[in-house]
């Protein structure tokens, strides 16, 4: 999960581009970067940490021009946190080009293979990344027609990346010379979305990872990027699309909907904040049918994502509903925090209870998702410690019992609390006295009650089945290796999974 925004405007974007990563900044704290285009030169600076700390006042005033992408990290699987996978990445060959990526391919060691026995393309890094965008320059070489580009050369180069990658991918990229050039997977995992906003100068357009930042940069939405197309728009300010992909086929991952995205957003024409309230009403039939949660005093949400399902939730069951949590908004998202010991402190840092609303009461505690089970265990103390009675806790998602290999960093089932356990056992590894989970058929209904037109979704981390059909439990088990050899740990047997396909 990364964040990605590219512009094309008749005044300067360098503002633009880092008020549209500060609105995507919770999709990756590891890193961000930004590259402008100035006639055939390219402006970077890029680096670790969050976007308000990389870029300072001298950084922006060199990146002039009126083109632009940007880019927000966070290390997907099997790879390092290495300044040097810092995005945009920048290849000076054949055009110079700069790419922004959200996703993960699964067939990027054979690509890097290829590309130096075969093409003579040297990769610098362990990014999938920079492998696509060595895939992406040798197609646009082989495409162009007496070494000039025009579109239909360049949606040629780009159906040759779908050709050769598997995997989720969302680019947004800068061709120097011509334009800005964004695209999708064939099965459009990873969203992208489209804007616009009209000038005395002419129409200016702008690609967003979601639409949030599209709208808070005064831009209006016109549209998803489809699965498989790809939208160039030049240097001009003129707009070309393309489908690019011989059978494209809609499967967006779901978790975007369950935690990724911010609830603002509409992604793949669905909100995400009615797909959640959705979800508290799905959560809330589930409950109705079990006799041992009719005790419950107050539902109380893990902020924030949680909120619209818990507030549902409350709602349809009658329940009192309160806020029992005070989150400090200078603590990063946990999920996305590397190393188990820093998400476990930063819990304790980053949520502080309420006593009166835990203290003598059965406690409904309502939580998008559990995956690792850290950040859950250490709320169900607190919530003991704040003198709640008894405490339940609901996942308005399934179990994560599968690694997800599309850019999210959840690479191996030995750290998914819910792998080989039940729903009783990891109640009791987490410290609840009851636990409800939400059926994925269920999570499904949710997403497709606020857009009916979505008839499948990506799920692998809570069904085991990859849309790609390349993922293979030894594919899987490599991923756990160079995990654990990165943590100097051996790999574990039950670090694989049999059911992917």
């Amino acid at each position: 999960m990364c964040g990605i925004v590219g512009a094309v405007s008749h005044a300067s974007v360098n503002q633009l581009l880092y008020d549209g990563l500060m609105l995507l900044q919770h999709r990756g704290q590891d890193a961000a970067g930004i590259v402008t285009s100035e006639g055939n030169v390219f402006h970077m600076h890029k680096g670790p940490g969050y976007v308000r700390d990389v870029f300072r006042t001298r950084n922006m005033r060199e990146l002039t021009g009126a083109a632009g992408i940007g880019h927000c990290r966070y290390p997907t699987a099997g790879s390092a946190h290495s300044d040097l996978e810092s995005q945009p990445f920048y290849v000076n060959a054949p055009f110079g080009i700069t790419l922004g990526h959200n996703g993960n391919l699964t067939n990027s060691d054979e690509l890097k293979r290829e590309l130096f026995q075969l093409d003579f393309r040297h990769v610098n890094t362990n990014s999938d990344s920079e492998v696509l965008l060595n895939v992406l320059a040798l197609e646009l070489e082989r495409s162009a027609q007496h070494h000039r580009l025009d579109p239909d050369a360049i949606f040629r180069a780009v159906a040759g990346v779908h050709r050769r990658c598997r995997g989720a991918y969302a680019i947004v990229a800068m061709i120097a010379g011509y334009g800005m050039l964004a695209f999708r997977d064939p099965f459009g995992i990873r969203p992208l979305a489209i804007g616009a906003n009209e000038t005395l100068a002419g129409t200016e357009y702008m690609v967003a990872s979601e639409s949030v930042a599209l709208e808070a940069c005064g831009f209006r939405l016109l549209r998803d990027v489809g699965p498989g197309e790809a939208i160039f728009v030049d240097f001009a300010g003129r707009m070309h699309a393309r489908q690019c992909a011989d059978a494209p086929r809609l499967v967006p991952c779901i978790f975007e909907y369950v935690y990724l995205a911010r609830p603002d957003s509409v992604i793949d024409g669905t909100s995400v904040y009615e797909s959640r309230i959705h979800m508290g009403a799905e959560l809330a039939k589930r409950l109705r049918g079990m006799p041992d949660a009719r005790d419950i005093d107050v539902v109380i949400p893990i902020p924030d994502s949680s909120r619209p399902s818990a507030m549902q939730l409350a709602g349809d069951l009658g329940l009192v509903y309160r806020e029992g949590f005070v989150k400090s908004r200078y603590v990063g998202r946990t999920f996305i925090m590397p190393g188990q010991e820093l998400r476990k402190k930063s819990v304790r840092q980053k949520l502080n209870p309420i006593g009166m609303e835990f203290d003598g009461k059965v406690v409904l505690l309502v939580d998008d998702s559990i995956v690792r089970g850290t950040t859950s265990r250490e709320i169900v103390q607190m919530a003991r410690d704040a003198g709640a009675r008894k405490v339940y806790f609901a996942s308005a998602s399934p179990p994560v019992r599968y690694p997800n290999v599309y850019g999210i960093d959840m690479p191996n089932q030995a750290e998914l609390v819910a792998h080989g356990r039940s729903e009783a056992e990891v109640a009791h590894e987490i410290g609840a006295d009851l636990l409800i989970y939400q059926d994925l058929a269920a999570l499904e209904a949710a997403v497709r009650a606020a857009n009916p037109a979505l008839a499948e979704f990506e799920a692998s981390c809570f069904d085991g089945r990859y849309v790609t059909g390349d993922v293979t439990s030894d594919y899987l088990h490599r991923l756990a290796g160079e995990r654990h050899a990165g943590r100097g740990e051996p790999v574990r047997d039950d670090d694989t999974v049999g059911t992917a396909n």
